[in-house]
């Protein structure tokens, strides 16, 4: 063992060592941020409209539209997240104003409102935009039930939008609400790709046979380009044994739809909403910050479905066998 002075002299602190597990980690963490900001994204040739869903609760759906959304945008794509639950959560955690009389996605599917109308400008980067959720979007349900193409109305609304715009988005995500209703049919109809966050406990796969054959059901009878693009790990705690087992039995089903990145559970991704950021401009250098811009390159690298860089078209329909 070196003597203080010997340490004083070559600059370590007494009892430093670079191989315990928190220099180890620090190490770790830098290398990401480095690698990360060395990276420069691909953009898609098209917009890419992915719904975010789960029939689950508490999975992570919002946080993970929010911060994937902050963590392309920050790398130089131009990004919509439209905010589909009444909870309106997504456009909290976007620093969007949604109050009661601030026109909304509600406009925009029940009065044919054009939707470059409600949408926002989030001052988290340059290029992220919301359309906004507010309370009025709770009866939406029920007032769908009546109108003409109820199932048609976000789609219609939002091509409209991106055929008109001369510099269109590069992603499109539509943050759903918790339930199979007709503001879901409407977000998968809309959409080109699923993206599908999965927790890592004991529940998760719970559901998700069920999901998965209501999205063969939408893609057979009203969206035929719909595809299961992407599942993403979520709140994933490398220290227990279950969360370990989890992630191994679903990428062991889907093993060409899970990204490789998992997104850890962090203090800082739950506290990122109470002050109307995402995490990633909450807090860059945190480890939920890093694995969302990780796990937003991978999505970017591996493009859309059909491009043949991810599974191919013929492959999704063996999703729902899978279970």
């Amino acid at each position: 063992m070196k003597h203080p002075a010997e340490n004083q002299r070559t600059g370590k602190a007494a009892g430093f060592d670079g191989t315990t597990p928190l220099a180890r980690e620090i190490a770790e963490l830098t290398r990401r941020r480095q690698v990360i900001a060395a990276g420069e994204l691909p953009k898609p040739e098209k917009t890419r409209v992915l719904t975010i869903s789960n029939q689950k609760g508490g999975v992570g759906k919002t946080t993970t539209a929010v911060n994937l959304a902050a963590a392309l945008a920050r790398q130089g794509a131009r990004v919509l997240v439209i905010d589909l639950d009444p909870q309106g959560n997504a456009s909290t955690a976007l620093g969007v104003e949604h109050r009661a009389e601030t026109p909304s996605v509600y406009d925009v599917i029940i009065n044919d409102m054009p939707m470059s109308e409600v949408v926002q400008k989030s001052p988290e980067f340059g290029a992220l935009y919301c359309v906004p959720a507010t309370i009025h979007l709770a009866g939406a349900e029920i007032e769908l039930v009546s109108l003409v193409a109820r199932e048609q109305r976000l789609r219609r609304a939002l091509d409209l939008y991106l055929v008109e715009m001369a510099e269109p988005y590069d992603y499109v995500f539509i943050d759903c609400p918790p339930s199979l209703g007709l503001l879901t049919i409407n977000a998968f109809v809309a959409a080109r790709e699923v993206l599908i966050p999965i927790q890592c406990e004991y529940y998760a796969l719970e559901g998700l046979s069920q999901l998965l054959k209501n999205i063969a059901l939408i893609e057979k009878h009203l969206n035929p380009d719909l595809v299961v693009s992407t599942i993403l790990l979520t709140m994933y705690d490398s220290r227990t044994n279950l969360a370990t087992q989890v992630a191994q039995e679903v990428r062991d089903h889907f093993p060409k739809e899970v990204l490789n990145t998992a997104i850890p559970r962090s203090v800082r991704v739950s506290e990122a909403p109470s002050y109307g950021q995402s995490v990633v401009s909450y807090d860059l250098n945190s480890a939920g910050s890093l694995s969302y811009l990780e796990a937003a390159a991978e999505m970017a690298h591996r493009g859309a479905p059909g491009t043949g860089e991810p599974a191919e078209r013929g492959e999704k329909s063996q999703l729902g066998e899978k279970q």
